[in-house]
Parts: structure tokens; C-alpha cells; sequence
């Protein structure tokens, strides 16, 4: 039987075949996998697989094959810093779910998520959620990543979870497409899926007065029907969204702006750091870069010599 996975336990499962039974599957043996890839979860959320039914009045079974992918997205293993984790697999769009307060949201982890998502061709959006615990402080927050992610091509899209005429804009954007849903803990992911999917009651958390920081609420990546066309898949907050596998060479190709520019530095190895006739670094000088793009590229590019 062929099967779409639900969700992911580490060990099993959950996988909805094509009549729309769901069962509890799990792996025996050694899996055959095409794509080369070395991960700690050898199957991921929104994975189309092959499985047999192992016990029908429970509705277990035994997965045999994993099908191609057309993308995927990973990062670095919470368990094992010099290893893949794949967050999900075959989708359309990679949602970033980030507050500027209550928890804070860095500009570093934005970047390191909007690139890991030019990496694997998904096209993504940033999310500021909890609009209406803004001071002034923070709107200017709020304008100044408009126009920073803005300029880079990326759309960034203000909404209060508990106020349903906020999401009709990000609503529509989810329609007949699977969705990854990703950020810290505390950005109010469960909410905003629980506004999306009425009915569906996740489980949320307040986010902590004394640390700022969220709790976990979502322990596995899940993936959920939308009730007018399309999935999103849950994931677990995240601390940091590492990166591995990135070259040094390569890393400002997954800078929109720069991509735009780079051909026509002077050397065609440029790394965009201290070369003579670089366009980028022009680019930063005359505005079409900003400033904080282009640091938080020269911090990434010292974590990948650092093999972070």
C-alpha cells in the first residue's frame, strides 16, 4: 500500500493510506532509501511511502520504501550537532512563525532559516506573529524587517493568532499547499493552527514572565488537513536552526539580494569579505544591501570556518 506520513515518533508512524485510514507503521529491517542522505530520522513528515499491512484489526504495518522527494528541509540534529535532521519533506512553502517580543525572535535566526530554504528551493515567509503586543519599540522593529526582508524578496506578514480577520491574508496563502510551520517555542505556532483548523485544539502554553521564553508544546512534527485545501505540518520549537552542509563558497547564493548582484564582482570566486571590485560589498555601500543582512551573512560565514 502507498501512504502519506502523518506524523513521526522517532520509532513509528502515523501514515494515511489512500482511502483515508490512518495506521501506525514502523520500520524492520534496513530501509532502501534513493536520495543519499545521511540523517538521524531516515523518514520524515510528508514522506510518501510504501508499507504492508502488518495487522489489519490494529492497523499496523511495516514500511518498506520511501518514495522520491521532491524537496525536503533539514537542519542540524538536536542530538548530534554533526548530523541531518529533517524537518519535513515535499513541500510548497516554509512558514517562519517569529515575535519581536514574548519571546524574542533574533535576526540571525531568520536569516539562518530563510537560507536553509533558498538551499532546498522552498519558497518561505515570515510570519510576525503576536502584532498586538507591540510597543512602539518593537513597530519599529516590525518596519524595519519589512523593508530589510522586503528588499530581499521575502514577504513579511504581520497577524495576531486570536483575531480571525488578521490570518484571512495568511489563510489564503496556505491554501492547496503543504506548509511547514517553524520557529521558537512561544511564537504561538499551536494558536495560529488551532485559529486555521477549527476543532483541532492543540495544545498551547503561556510563554514564561521570569525567561521570556516559551514552553514546548508540540513534541513531534505533526502535519494537519486544512478544512479548504492544503496541510500544514507542525513542528517543534526550536532554539536554534543550525546550519550543516553549507559551503563557504556557496552561501551567498542563498541571499536573494546578493545572488542578484554577485556576477558582477570582479573575481569569480568571491567571497564578499575583502575582495577588490566586489558588487556586493558596493551593494551594501550604496543601500541595496542593508548593513544587517550583510553582518548577519559575515556572522554565518565565520560559523561555517568555525564547522558549527
Amino acid at each position: 500500500m502507498q501512504g502519506l506520513v502523518y506524523k513521526s515518533t522517532g520509532s513509528w508512524y502515523v501514515v494515511r493510506d489512500q482511502q483515508g485510514v490512518f495506521w501506525n507503521a514502523r520500520i524492520k529491517g534496513k530501509l532502501k532509501i534513493d536520495d543519499d542522505i545521511s540523517s538521524t530520522n531516515p523518514i520524515a513528515v510528508g514522506d510518501t511511502v510504501i508499507f504492508d499491512a502488518e495487522d489489519e484489526a490494529t492497523k499496523t504495518g511495516i514500511i518498506s520504501k520511501i518514495a522520491d522527494r521532491h524537496n525536503y528541509i533539514v537542519r542540524v540534529s538536536p542530538h548530534n550537532r554533526n548530523q541531518k535532521h529533517i524537518v519535513a519533506a515535499n513541500l510548497d512553502l516554509a512558514l517562519l512563525i517569529a515575535t519581536i517580543a514574548e519571546p524574542r525572535t533574533s535576526s540571525g535566526f531568520i536569516d539562518r532559516f530563510l537560507i536553509t530554504a533558498e538551499a532546498y528551493h522552498i519558497p518561505a515567509i515570515v510570519v510576525i506573529n503576536k502584532a498586538d503586543l507591540l510597543k512602539e519599540k518593537h513597530k519599529e522593529q516590525l518596519r524595519e524587517w519589512q523593508k530589510t526582508y522586503g528588499d530581499a524578496g521575502y514577504e513579511v506578514l504581520p497577524v495576531v493568532a486570536l483575531e480571525p480577520d488578521s490570518l484571512a491574508q495568511l489563510s489564503e496563502k496556505l491554501k492547496g499547499k503543504t506548509t511547514l510551520f517553524s520557529g521558537h517555542s512561544g511564537v504561538g505556532k499551536s494558536t495560529l493552527i488551532n485559529q486555521l483548523i477549527p476543532g483541532i485544539e492543540l495544545r498551547t502554553a503561556n510563554v514564561s514572565d521570569w525567561s521570556g521564553k516559551g514552553q514546548h508544546t508540540t513534541t513531534f512534527a505533526e502535519m494537519f488537513d486544512l478544512p479548504e485545501g492544503g496541510k500544514i505540518i507542525d513542528t517543534p520549537g526550536v532554539k536554534e536552526f543550525g546550519l550543516i552542509d553549507f559551503k563557504k563558497e556557496e552561501l551567498a547564493h542563498y541571499f536573494p539580494e546578493m545572488r542578484a548582484v554577485m556576477n558582477d564582482c570582479r573575481f569569480n570566486n568571491c567571497l564578499h569579505i575583502n575582495e577588490p571590485g566586489c558588487a556586493v560589498k558596493a551593494a551594501v555601500s550604496d543601500g541595496t544591501i542593508t548593513v544587517d543582512r550583510y553582518a548577519s551573512y559575515l556572522a554565518i560565514m565565520d560559523t561555517i570556518e568555525k564547522k558549527w
